[in-house]
């Protein structure tokens, strides 16, 4: 009797854990969530005072990244997954198609689909205000960004276009509750995402507070501070600001400012500028130096997800680096740009 009632107890002993087990993991799962969100962005180019022709001409646009293809192009494919618990989680962002392919271009150093992560990292909640990242994940550098759907203006700066895109390491994000925030790093070389292709390392840092933002990253032969910021004005009126001044050793590197403004004009309907001025010492052009600017009037029309933007852009240089409509060295080049972009 005595067997059969212990029986009895170990029995119900173990169906109450199963039971508890089961509770708990329903918790944890409601805990946890995942998600996909990402975009799709395409785009019809032309010069307005320049050769169409690539076959004959090349392609002739700002010497910036995105958005320089002549004709009805593509951009992207981006599809973004999150999972995260009760104190982290995960994230895979990925990119497809040339928009894609320039984002990480310094990829695939090993793996042969290295060309299609932007971003791969997981993170640790270690208390309400402090995080630590590890992986691969976009500059903290810069007010623009890689996703045409985070940026006003399609096309992109000189000084988002010089870089850094992505970084791999290790970082540390603090905020607070009285609105300053924080971040430290220890990063590969700016855009060697894949792995550390020598034993040098990069440290980053990041003040920020009531929307401004204080960027530095330092490394060998390479140091970079940048500020970016904006508020709104008034309730239909918005200024940003971008300034960034690097040097790449052995009288190199570059420097800029940006200015842009924005106004919404309806529920639907925004129009913006962006001017920027722009040095290069001999880091892309076979020039010692140039000074270039551009001029970007962009209209953002929403419909839902779908946002439409007509893009009027003029670039000019110090030197004769674009073509006219005769093929003739020019100063200056004139573009239209008329993008679709969708998230989700």
């Amino acid at each position: 009797m005595l067997k059969l009632l212990l029986k009895s107890y170990i029995v119900i002993l173990f169906a109450l854990i199963i039971v508890v087990q089961g509770i708990a993991q329903e918790e944890a799962a409601s805990e946890s969530k995942f998600n996909i969100s990402g975009s799709v962005d395409t785009y019809f180019r032309t010069n307005l005072n320049g050769p169409n022709d690539s076959e004959e001409y090349g392609i002739v646009a700002p010497a910036t990244s995105f958005a320089n293809l002549p004709g009805f192009s593509l951009g992207m494919a981006n599809v973004i997954g999150t999972f995260s618990g009760e104190k982290g989680g995960v994230v895979a962002d990925l990119v497809f198609g040339p928009r894609g392919s320039d984002a990480v271009f310094a990829s695939p150093l090993y793996s042969n689909s290295g060309q299609i992560i932007n971003q791969m990292y997981a993170y640790w909640d270690v208390s309400e205000n402090v995080t630590l990242t590890m992986g691969n994940f976009n500059t903290f550098l810069g007010y623009e960004v890689i996703s045409p759907t985070a940026n006003f203006n399609y096309s992109t700066s000189y000084m988002f276009s010089y870089g850094p895109f992505s970084h791999t390491g290790l970082k540390l994000d603090v905020s607070s509750e009285s609105g300053f925030s924080f971040m430290a790093a220890l990063l590969n070389p700016t855009d060697i995402t894949e792995f550390n292709l020598s034993s040098d390392y990069f440290f980053g840092a990041q003040l920020g507070y009531g929307g401004f933002y204080l960027n530095g990253l330092f490394g060998k032969d390479y140091s970079q501070v940048d500020l970016t910021g904006g508020l709104d004005v008034t309730e239909k009126f918005y200024l940003g600001v971008n300034a960034t001044i690097t040097d790449t050793g052995d009288d190199t590197g570059f420097s800029g400012v940006a200015l842009y403004a924005q106004l919404q004009t309806s529920d639907a309907f925004k129009i913006g500028a962006r001017y920027e001025f722009f040095n290069d010492k001999n880091t892309v052009f076979d020039f010692a130096e140039t000074n270039a600017s551009d001029f970007t009037l962009s209209g953002n029309y929403s419909i839902g997800n779908l946002t439409i933007i007509p893009e009027i852009r003029i670039d000019t240089n110090s030197e004769d680096v674009f073509l006219d409509n005769d093929g003739a060295a020019s100063s200056s080049l004139a573009s239209f740009v008329l993008a679709f972009t969708y998230g989700f």
